[in-house]
């Protein structure tokens, strides 16, 4: 099993959520976020005063798949994700090691 965060842009969510429903993705979490990366934030002016933005706000998309839905998933995730420009997120893929669903007790592959 695998657990696939994904960082994006907000206003791609529904893209996002759409795409993996699409490929068998039946649950997952989702946390907003801020960060940077390479853009380094921005410069924003607000009554007539310039000030720094230096954490931008994202979407962090949280997913625990079987090894085989894991490819699927992320090309998904690149194809609604992707607008091109500076800022469009990153992939993180880890191992899970064990899974409880607390209600039934089930564990690993069940419990996804």
């Amino acid at each position: 099993m695998k657990k696939i965060e994904a960082i994006v842009k907000p206003f791609k969510l529904d893209e996002v959520r759409e795409a993996l429903s699409e490929v068998g993705v039946t649950g997952l979490t989702v946390t907003e976020v801020k960060g940077f990366g390479r853009q380094k934030g921005h410069t924003e002016l607000y009554r007539g005063a310039e000030y720094v933005v230096d954490f931008l706000p994202k979407v962090k998309i949280e997913v625990v798949l079987s090894d085989a839905q894991v490819e699927p998933a992320i090309e998904a995730l690149i194809k609604s994700a992707r607008t091109g420009k500076i800022g469009d997120g990153k992939i993180f893929v880890t191992s899970v090691e064990h899974v409880v669903r607390i209600r039934t007790g089930e564990t690993n592959e069940q419990a996804v």
